[in-house]
């Protein structure tokens, strides 16, 4: 039953990032948005290249789905309201995100198409990138809740939440998240404006739907654990736990959605420079501080 809600929720999630993205790119706030623009694409042919790597063409846009499903059957909503509270939930999220390169590439490479596989390219010089910084701030999260289950870092913030005990770690893991869901600035794999698409613009009709319900997932997805590894999670004062996760899920997510709208797109090749000699020493300077914060403030 815990399960099924979940997923649900994770659905009803999905819409409401979707009319959020309407909202923040046409300025117009409909409902009926993404259900419009879901029957277009159902209702349009799904064409395939002339000359597909079958395989990959047909589970790229699939596995971007299950991939960011996947990272959200350990994040708590509530107390009670989680899939599954692994012991190393925190490590699952990255492991589970991991897939969501495997994917892109699938997505570039599988059409046999320029622009296509120029776009799967981009997103691996991204990830080299940004892959330490997912992964380092949650190493700081975890230290200071001295374990990787989700619930036990929701708990451990109950006197002071980790965007205050430690705002250079959500600093680099919202940027890093951004990134992953491949948001602006960081649009370089599908840059409709010198790719066309990229990734995705081998793909139409009923694959075209499922890669952008991927990728809308994966939003809500990154936007769930920034909440639970820097804002509490669930808690809050007078409205029930629920209420506090899908309040601040809202909030982070629309952050995202158009923080990096007014920001010129940045080459792949300055992200991984500034990530690796900016980033990486930050992060590695944030774990260090919460180590001795964790020894001397216990």
């Amino acid at each position: 039953m815990t399960t099924v809600l979940v997923l649900l929720l994770l659905a009803l999630g999905t819409y409401l990032v979707a009319v959020i993205e309407d909202w923040t790119c046409r300025g117009h706030f409909r409902l009926s948005a993404p259900l419009t623009a879901g029957i277009a694409l159902l209702g349009r042919e799904s064409i395939v290249p002339r000359k597909p790597d079958r395989i990959f063409f047909e589970v790229g846009p699939v596995l971007l789905l299950i991939s960011a499903v996947l990272a959200a059957t350990v994040i708590p909503l509530t107390p009670d309201l989680i899939i599954t509270d692994l012991a190393t939930g925190a490590l699952f999220i990255n492991a589970a995100l991991v897939y969501v390169l495997v994917a892109l590439l699938m997505a570039g490479w599988g059409p046999d198409g320029a622009y296509a596989m120029v776009g799967g390219w981009r997103f691996l010089g991204q990830l080299i990138a940004y892959a330490m910084l997912i992964v380092m701030p949650i190493t700081a999260v975890a230290m200071r809740a001295e374990s990787l289950l989700t619930t036990q870092i929701v708990v451990s913030q109950s006197g002071l939440w980790n965007i205050l005990y430690q705002p250079v770690g959500f600093v680099l893991f919202f940027v890093a998240s951004m990134a992953l869901a491949f948001l602006p600035p960081f649009d370089l794999p599908t840059a409709k404006g010198e790719l066309a698409g990229g990734v995705e613009a081998e793909y139409s009709g009923a694959r075209l739907a499922v890669f952008r319900l991927g990728r809308l997932t994966l939003i809500i997805t990154l936007a769930a654990a920034t909440v639970v590894f820097y804002l509490g999670g669930w808690q809050g004062p007078w409205l029930p736990p629920w209420a506090w996760s899908a309040i601040k899920i809202l909030v982070v997510t629309a952050v995202m959605l158009t923080a990096g709208r007014y920001m010129p797109r940045i080459r792949e090749t300055d992200l991984l420079g500034w990530c690796w000699m900016f980033g990486i020493p930050l992060a590695l300077f944030n774990i260090f501080l919460v180590g001795v914060l964790v020894l001397v403030f216990p």
